[in-house]
C-alpha cells in the first residue's frame, strides 16, 4: 500500500508540471527563458500582436572590417570555387616555423648525413564545404619584401604578404579533406589529423647549410632577427577547384627534415629528423577573400525589402532589419518582444550549414567615437560579474525547427522586450538593427543611463565557417508563418 501511495503521489508530480510546461508553452511560444513569467494571452488582460519586419542585404566594406586573428586562433586554408549562394571562398595562410632554440646548429654535421625528405606538416582540425572534394595545395616562400613579423596582427580581408619561390615539391599535391582524420604512419609522427605536404629537398639542404656565426653571411641560426633575413616564412594556397576550407592548430604545425646518418661498416643507416616548430617568435596570418555570388549579389542596393536575408560569418554578409510598424504602436506594458528568423532551407546547406551563433545589434549615427556607428541593443544584453555577455538568454544561440519539407533548420529568437519597453514610452530611440554573425566585433556597449564604453563582442568561435539563407518578410500581407517577424506579448495601461 505504502508503495501506492509513492506511485500516485509521484504520477500527481509529473502531470503538476507537465500542466505548468504546457501552459509556458503556449504563452511563450519557443522561448524558454522567463516562460514562467510571461502572463497568458487571454485576449481580455494580455494580448499579443505580431509586427511586420523588413530586411535589406548588405556586405562589409573593407574600411569598416578591423577584423584580426591571433595566432592562437583557428586559421583556415582552402577553397570554395562554387557555392551556389554565396560563391567563392579563397582562404590562404602564413606562418613562420623556427628553430627552438639559437645559437645552437640544429642538425649533426651537415657532410655526414644524407637528406632523405623534408615535409611540412599541418596540424588539421575540422573541414567547412565538401571533404570528398580534392584539393591541391601549394607552399611558397614568403619574400623577403613583406612586412611579416610577430609584432603584427593582420586584417584577414587584406593581403599585403608576397610570395614567389615555390617550395612545394612535387608542385600540386592534392588530397582528400576527408581523409586528414586519418592515422598516418611516419617516423616520430605517427598520428592523425595532419596535412602532410612534401617540400623540395633543396630547401632542407639550405637550411643546412646555415651556421650560428653572428653577422656572418649564413648565419641564420644566430638569433631569431637573423633567421629572419634569411627565410621570412610559408605562404600556403589552394590552387585548383575545391569545395571546402579547412582549419588548422598553428602551435601544433611543424617543419620536419628526415635525414640518414651513415653506420659504421655493415648496418643500415639510421633515419633521424630535425623539427622547426611554431614558437613565440612566429609570425602568421590568414588571408580570406569572398567573391560573392549572384543570389546575394542580385539583393544588394535594393529600396524594397528583401525576401530573403543572406547571412555568412566573418568576413562576410549582414541584414540592415527595420520594424517601421513599432513607431506608431502605442504605450503599453511589454512582457515579451521576440525577433524570429528562420532558416530558408537549399540542399547546399548539408555541405555548409549554418553559422553556429548569429548577433543582433544597432544603428546608431550619433556615435562619433568609432567609424561604426553600432551599439549593442540597449537594456537587452548585459554582462554578468565576470564580463559575460548574456547571449544565450539574448537569443544568439539557435533552436532547432523542422520546416514544411520536413528539414531540420534552425531559428534564432531574439529577446529584445525591455529595448521594445523603451521604445514605446519614448525613453529610448527606434533603431534600424543590424543582424550577423560575426567571429568578434567592437562597438559601444552601456546600459543607460550609464556611460557607453568602447567593448569587444566575441560571438562564433571561428572565422569563415558558416552561412545560412534567412527567410525574411514581404509586406503586411505576408502569410508564410516562418516569416521574419516581432511577437510582442502585452497588457493594456
Amino acid at each position: 500500500m505504502k508503495n501506492r501511495y509513492i506511485v500516485l503521489s509521484f504520477i500527481a508530480i509529473v502531470a503538476t508540471v507537465a500542466i505548468v510546461f504546457s501552459a509556458c508553452k503556449k504563452i511563450n511560444e519557443a522561448t524558454d527563458l522567463g516562460g514562467g513569467l510571461i502572463p497568458p494571452v487571454d485576449n481580455i488582460t494580455t494580448f499579443d500582436t505580431t509586427l511586420t519586419v523588413q530586411a535589406f542585404n548588405d556586405t562589409f566594406a573593407l574600411a569598416t572590417d578591423s577584423q584580426r586573428l591571433n595566432a592562437s586562433e583557428e586559421h583556415y586554408l582552402g577553397l570554395i570555387n562554387s557555392d551556389p549562394l554565396f560563391g567563392k571562398t579563397d582562404a590562404r595562410l602564413f606562418l613562420q616555423l623556427k628553430p627552438t632554440v639559437f645559437l645552437t646548429y640544429p642538425f649533426p654535421r651537415k657532410d655526414s648525413i644524407k637528406i632523405d625528405s623534408v615535409i611540412l606538416v599541418m596540424d588539421y582540425l575540422e573541414t567547412y564545404g565538401d571533404s570528398t572534394i580534392p584539393q591541391t595545395i601549394n607552399v611558397y616562400e614568403v619574400n623577403q619584401s613583406s612586412n611579416f613579423t610577430r609584432d603584427s596582427v593582420y586584417l584577414i580581408r587584406k593581403n599585403d604578404i608576397t610570395y614567389s619561390s615555390q617550395l612545394s615539391f612535387p608542385s600540386n599535391q592534392s588530397f582528400i579533406p576527408a581523409r586528414l582524420a586519418d592515422s598516418v604512419k611516419a617516423f616520430l609522427d605517427t598520428t592523425s589529423n595532419q596535412l602532410r605536404i612534401k617540400l623540395d629537398t633543396n630547401f632542407a639542404r639550405r637550411l643546412m647549410n646555415y651556421d650560428t656565426t653572428t653577422g656572418g653571411p649564413r648565419g641564420a641560426y644566430s638569433s631569431d632577427s637573423a633567421f629572419n633575413t634569411f627565410f621570412k616564412g610559408f605562404a600556403l594556397q589552394s590552387t585548383t577547384l575545391g569545395k571546402a576550407v579547412m582549419g588548422f592548430n598553428l602551435a601544433g604545425c611543424k617543419l620536419a627534415v628526415y635525414y640518414r646518418q651513415p653506420k659504421t661498416i655493415g648496418t643500415l643507416d639510421s633515419l633521424s629528423v630535425t623539427y622547426f616548430t611554431f614558437t613565440q617568435f612566429s609570425a602568421t596570418a590568414d588571408y580570406i577573400q569572398r567573391s560573392f555570388g549572384v543570389p546575394l549579389v542580385a539583393t544588394l542596393g535594393g529600396t524594397t525589402p528583401d525576401p530573403i536575408a543572406f547571412i555568412q560569418n566573418t568576413p562576410g554578409t549582414f541584414s540592415i532589419i527595420k520594424i517601421p510598424d513599432l513607431a506608431g504602436l502605442s504605450n503599453r506594458t511589454v512582457h515579451l518582444a521576440e525577433l524570429t528568423v528562420e532558416q530558408l532551407y537549399d540542399p547546399s546547406d548539408d555541405n555548409f550549414p549554418p553559422p553556429e551563433f548569429m548577433y543582433l545589434d544597432a544603428s546608431d549615427p550619433s556615435i562619433t567615437a568609432n567609424p561604426y556607428q553600432f551599439r549593442s541593443i540597449p537594456y537587452d544584453l548585459s554582462t554578468d560579474a565576470s564580463g559575460t555577455f548574456n547571449l544565450k538568454a539574448f537569443g544568439s544561440v539557435p533552436v532547432n525547427e523542422v520546416d514544411a519539407g520536413g528539414h531540420i533548420v534552425k531559428a534564432w529568437k531574439f529577446n529584445i522586450s525591455r529595448y521594445v519597453q523603451h521604445v514605446l514610452t519614448h525613453t529610448q530611440t527606434l533603431y534600424n538593427l543590424r543582424l550577423f554573425s560575426p567571429f568578434s566585433l567592437n562597438e559601444q556597449f552601456g546600459i543607460p543611463p550609464g556611460a557607453d564604453i568602447t567593448t569587444t563582442v566575441f560571438v562564433n568561435p571561428t572565422i569563415v565557417k558558416g552561412r545560412v539563407r534567412l527567410i525574411g518578410n514581404t509586406g503586411h500581407s505576408d502569410a508564410n508563418p516562418h516569416r521574419m517577424r516581432l511577437r510582442i506579448v502585452y497588457s493594456k495601461l
